[in-house]
């Protein structure tokens, strides 16, 4: 009696049905909006200090945040665990990763500040496997791997033409930080006060970062240009507050690890975003690293989902 052939269509179908398509919806949706943020920034410093803009960007998308959760009917009343979110969230992606990604970007070009971003899934991978010990298995393994792969590609082409190392420095100085608030997030539930707890963490960004732009920088250096207000305002309601709340949403649903593994996008975004508004070099080596990225990111999103219909393990 011979063996029943397997169905390919049969195969197809499982495999996608592991999918989470909500969170691969919400994490390209964060992704685009989240790249094409590295394009405004460039916007907004060729105008205005770095740490200056950055510090009021925060306090008025804090405001924002606050006084729409305050509408809502949510309140200060956080736990202990939550202000530690917070302060921790606040300080990790607001005032070290953005702050530094800002001064960056008066140093090197913004999509490539989107591809030294997009380390954030190995940054991320690492310490949930050395301090959480949250193993990829070999399907997630090889997603992050072919990812970092497609990173590399992209980046390469960007090196072998010359970048301030300074600002490649603060770069990855930003994206381990992010990483670190990432982790952080993982454990703590913002409950019913999400939008107060986006609020509370810009505001907590524009806080630490006030002092030091007040000592380095001067409000007579901004030039009040029209891409400047529309780059600012931008940047106060899209990354600022959409990007961030569907991150706490992602990081939540799909866990850390998974959801960073959305940053692989960011040199295809982050580079053609930039090549659209900025006129930045678009090179063919984009795109192989584009697809290569695509495929890791979706190998990722299988390896989190167990295959459907695996039934109980049975005991010999």
């Amino acid at each position: 009696m011979t063996a029943p052939r397997p169905d390919p269509a049969a195969a197809a179908g499982g495999l996608f049905a592991r999918l989470d398509m909500t969170a691969m919806v919400m994490g390209l949706v964060f992704v685009v909006i989240w790249s094409s943020a590295f394009s405004a920034a460039k916007f907004v410093v060729a105008d205005a200090p770095p740490l200056l803009s950055l510090a009021l960007r925060f306090a008025v998308s804090g405001a924002i945040a606050v006084g729409l959760a305050l509408a809502a009917g949510q309140s200060f009343r956080f736990t202990r665990r939550q202000w530690g979110l917070v302060v921790v969230f606040g300080i990790c992606q607001n005032s070290l990763y953005l702050g530094l990604n800002y001064i960056a970007m008066t140093r090197i070009e913004g999509g490539f500040a989107a591809i030294i971003a997009s380390m954030l899934p190995m940054f991320v991978a690492a310490g949930a496997w050395g301090f959480l010990g949250d193993r990829p298995g070999r399907i997630g393994a090889l997603g992050l791997g072919l990812g970092f792969a497609g990173v590399a590609l992209i980046m390469g082409a960007r090196i072998e033409g010359g970048a301030d190392g300074l600002g490649v420095a603060l770069c990855l100085v930003g994206a381990l930080a992010l990483a670190v608030a990432t982790l952080v997030v993982r454990g703590v539930s913002p409950g019913s006060n999400l939008m107060m707890v986006v609020g509370m963490q810009m505001l907590v960004g524009a806080v630490t970062l006030a002092p030091v732009a007040a000592l380095l920088e001067s409000p007579w250096e901004i030039n009040w240009t029209t891409s400047l207000i529309a780059a600012f305002a931008y940047t106060v309601i899209f990354p600022g507050l959409v990007a961030t709340m569907v991150w706490f949403h992602l990081v939540r649903r799909i866990g850390p690890t998974n959801a960073a593994a959305f940053h692989f996008l960011n040199p295809c975004l982050g580079v053609g975003i930039a090549a659209l508004t900025l006129g930045e070099a678009l090179e063919p080596r984009d795109l192989i690293g584009v697809a290569i990225v695509t495929v890791g990111i979706l190998l990722v999103q299988l390896a989190r989902r167990p295959a459907p219909d695996a039934g109980p393990a049975q005991k010999s």
